[in-house]
């Protein structure tokens, strides 16, 4: 597709989105949510259906490709010693910070990582926090942003310390505290407890339900799963006019053997790989950047996909509506085309559609 000059502008991913679009609640039954089919080239002619209505809309013999990582309960609240109010949220992902957990001289488990810590006050560095179910958290130093390096303490299983303490890390949009129901709803059904690590879900996959797999698998379908541990960078701001000097933020990816090989016996026979959400589209484009094509694979990839890129695993992508100016807009834009993907924004914002995290999805095909 043909590549403009305002494709690189920060300002060309500017839209009119009224706040009332934003979803601030999941649909009251999973997977009832709206989906608009895209075509990727050729006349804008777009689809309105149901989320249930995705077997019809894929292309034949598709395999689908998800990422299975599951959210952790990263954020938590605690008290300074001073009596004032103390917010972390960890960066790392969950299996990363285990890897490097060493016995400490309080009887427990320590391991050095990134986190976000907040407060009412300045925080300096050497300062520690309780916060609860054996948790505790010393800064180490300070970073950009309100990151900070620290080193975590915790005692027993630290995925069901962070569960039995933590809240869910809703995205920054979504003007209200989590709840108990977010504990589930921002979770994929097929989310897997050894994958826990995310502080944001893959929410295109948030639409799956079980049925809805079933009669994928009923239809011919194939299934194959990567994971990315998606990091909190994907709500970072792209802060750069000339979007082609904007740093992309690391996330760690882990693609199996099985997926492998099932992208190649694809590729091999012709049958479009449809990703499901920009997740996946980063962990198989991103290994594939690294090694020349999809292999097994365990690493970091900070690939930014924007118009001019080459996709050279994506034939399909299954998405959610994205923000103004995020880099994930750019992805679907390099994927479909900026003024593509504008107009089918433009033809949903009108058409009510819900944006966001907890907001209908988009097939591109």
């Amino acid at each position: 597709m043909p590549i403009e000059e305002a494709d690189f502008w920060l300002e060309s991913y500017n839209f009119d989105l009224p706040q009332e679009r934003i979803a601030q609640f999941p649909p009251e039954e999973r997977g009832n949510s709206r989906l608009m089919a895209l075509p990727r080239t050729g006349p804008l002619e777009l689809t309105h259906a149901q989320f249930a209505d995705l077997p019809d809309l894929l292309p034949p013999g598709a395999l689908l490709v998800a990422n299975n990582s599951r959210v952790l309960q990263a954020r938590l609240l605690g008290t300074r010693a001073t009596g004032g109010k103390v917010e972390f949220l960890l960066l790392t992902p969950l299996p990363l910070v285990l890897e490097r957990a060493r016995p400490d001289k309080l009887g427990g488990l320590a391991a050095e990582a990134d986190g976000l810590v907040r407060s009412g006050g300045s925080i300096r560095d050497g300062e520690s926090f309780d916060f609860g179910a054996g948790i505790k958290v010393t800064v180490l130093e300070s970073g950009p942003f309100g990151q900070r390096r620290v080193r975590l303490h915790w005692t027993g299983d630290l995925a069901r310390a962070f569960a039995a303490t933590g809240h869910i890390p809703l995205p920054p949009y979504i003007k209200r505290p989590d709840g108990e129901e977010d504990k589930s709803r921002y979770q994929t059904v097929y989310a897997r407890e050894d994958k826990t690590g995310s502080v944001a879900a893959p929410t295109a996959g948030l639409h799956f339900t079980e049925d809805l797999r079933a009669r994928l698998a009923a239809r011919g379908f194939q299934w194959a799963e990567v994971t990315l541990y998606v990091g909190y960078g994907t709500f970072s701001p792209v802060r750069s006019q000339n979007i082609r000097a904007h740093r992309m933020h690391r996330e760690y990816i882990e693609v199996p053997e099985a997926t492998a090989l099932a992208v190649a016996r694809a590729k091999a026979e012709k049958r479009p790989v449809v990703a499901v959400g920009t997740t996946s589209v980063r962990a198989l484009e991103g290994v594939a950047e690294l090694c020349g094509r999809v292999q097994p694979f365990a690493g970091w990839t900070d690939i930014f996909l924007y118009p001019g890129q080459r996709f050279r695993v994506t034939d399909a992508l299954v998405t959610n509506f994205h923000l103004p100016e995020s880099s994930l807009l750019m992805l679907v834009s390099a994927f479909a085309g900026r003024k593509r993907v504008l107009a089918a924004y433009a033809e949903a914002v009108a058409r009510g559609y819900r944006f966001f995290s907890y907001g209908d999805a988009m097939l591109i095909r």
